[in-house]
């Protein structure tokens, strides 16, 4: 009995072009329909936004994460973290698995930077078992990161069994690669690129990648395949690549490291 999940991360730059001056969101939608993936992790989802909104004339009306989980034919979860005057953005997840349950916890550092851990728990179609997915979006300041590292690693500790399987995606603006050890260390997380191919994937800018600054962390999974997404329209719908994954869960290897 065993679960085959694709998986798709990316910062989505609120559904707008890289400088700011186009609606990509319907473009966007388009593309993870192609795609088709299990799971979708995204980070800086518009919620609402009055003054785009009233700019451009087709702004999905209910928000960018109801609108994509729309084109997907599968349920999204908005966990809404940066709150202004007129609107507000954060992450979601996207997904057509059973949901069990879901909380959005702040981890914010400073006032400026904004920042959530969105944490939902699936049941798998095939063998019944739990699935944790939690989409993450980290600041660009090293030492405040390493506080959210901290942060997630006492709220998996705490809220996620260490014998169920865990994928955990989203930007992690960790150009030093100083979260892998202490995810590693600490919980037993194993970043998909650097396991298949020994470096990580590099996604930032997305016209010239140079950074790595998005991962995909998982624990009690087969990993099978990981690659960045390569077709040129990507570059034009953010500023990030999205990465990509193809995982497995076996009904008794989740006891199992990946």
């Amino acid at each position: 009995m065993t679960d085959h999940i694709s998986v798709l991360s990316l910062n989505m730059h609120k559904g707008m072009t890289p400088l700011n001056r186009r609606l990509t969101v319907h473009q966007l939608g388009d593309m993870l329909q192609q795609h088709n993936s299990d799971i979708v992790f995204l980070q800086e989802v518009q919620g609402l936004h009055h003054r785009r909104a009233s700019k451009f004339e087709n702004w999905p009306a209910a928000g960018h994460a109801a609108y994509l989980a729309e084109c997907l034919a599968k349920e999204g979860i908005y966990g809404g973290n940066a709150f202004y005057p007129y609107g507000h953005h954060g992450n979601a997840l996207i997904c057509g698995f059973r949901l069990i349950s879901w909380r959005n916890i702040d981890i914010s550092e400073n006032r400026l930077e904004k920042r959530g851990m969105l944490h939902c728990v699936y049941e798998l179609p095939v063998s019944k078992i739990r699935l944790h997915a939690i989409c993450v979006h980290l600041n660009l300041l090293a030492h405040d990161r390493r506080k959210q590292v901290a942060r997630l690693v006492e709220e998996i500790q705490h809220h996620v069994p260490s014998g169920e399987p865990l994928i955990m995606a989203g930007d992690f603006n960790d150009w030093r690669n100083e979260a892998s050890y202490v995810l590693s260390h600490d919980l037993g997380l194993t970043e998909v690129f650097q396991h298949l191919h020994g470096h990580l994937a590099r996604s930032f800018p997305a016209r010239w990648p140079l950074l790595p600054l998005d991962r995909i962390y998982v624990k009690h999974v087969k990993i099978e395949q990981a690659s960045v997404g390569k077709d040129k329209l990507w570059a034009r719908l953010s500023d990030h690549l999205p990465l990509m994954a193809k995982v497995n869960v076996q009904k008794g290897q989740q006891t199992a490291k990946s």
